[in-house]
């Protein structure tokens, strides 16, 4: 992931120099808005592609002389179907209506999404490294 982590950096910087000059440059603030966003994005992969290299380290295909049978067994966990993200998107869909049709329908749908969104984050808060479920 050290690989990914220094793509994803580059890409970033580059999304923060073409920012800095088109803001300089346009004066316009939806492109400004769209390249700052697009920077963070980036940032963000690259943060946890580091994050996740420091943690587990290297992969076996980072290595020169890696071999496909250097991949082999378990490779991590990989949760099963879950009801929270169709709660997510529709929390998310009840925010989105609830800007047209009101306030309280909107704060309803800040309620479903952060229901939805915790569930996915606390589900298998209980799972370690070396077991399933």
């Amino acid at each position: 992931m050290r690989a990914e982590s220094h793509l994803f950096a580059g890409v970033a910087v580059f999304f923060l120099g073409t920012d800095a000059v088109y803001a300089w440059l346009a004066r316009e603030p939806a492109g400004v808005a769209a390249l700052t966003v697009s920077c963070l994005m980036s940032a963000v992969i690259a943060f946890f592609c580091a994050m996740n290299h420091r943690r587990k380290g290297g992969r076996p295909e980072d290595a020169p002389d890696a071999e496909v049978r250097d991949r082999a067994g378990r490779i991590d966990f990989f949760p099963p179907e879950s009801a929270y993200p169709p709660v997510t998107a529709a929390g998310m869909t009840l925010m989105a209506i609830g800007v047209v049709y009101g306030l309280w329908l909107f704060l309803i749908g800040c309620g479903v999404l952060l229901g939805g969104v915790s569930g996915m984050v606390f589900q298998f808060a209980r799972v370690s490294d070396g077991a399933d479920g």
